[in-house]
């Protein structure tokens, strides 16, 4: 699997930090993504867990929220 590099994972960031800055949330693990989270999403974990991204709209199809959880490939 390819990884990203650092300026890919920048941009990658950045743009999510647009949702934020237009009030949309973004939860990684279930909690408001802080600037130290970030970095865990691009990584695999050592049990094999990676973090799939999620996007929460409401009925009127507007998106409301994002959010990265642990998954694990089985």
């Amino acid at each position: 699997m390819k990884g990203y590099s650092v300026e890919e994972q920048r941009q990658y960031v950045d743009g999510f930090r647009r949702f934020e800055s237009r009030g949309i949330p973004i939860y990684i693990d279930g909690e408001k993504a802080e600037d130290e989270d970030w970095s865990k999403i691009f990584q695999i974990q050592e049990d094999g867990a990676f973090y799939m991204c999620d996007y929460i709209g409401s009925e009127e199809g507007t998106l409301t929220e994002i959010h990265f959880d642990r998954v694990y490939n089985r």
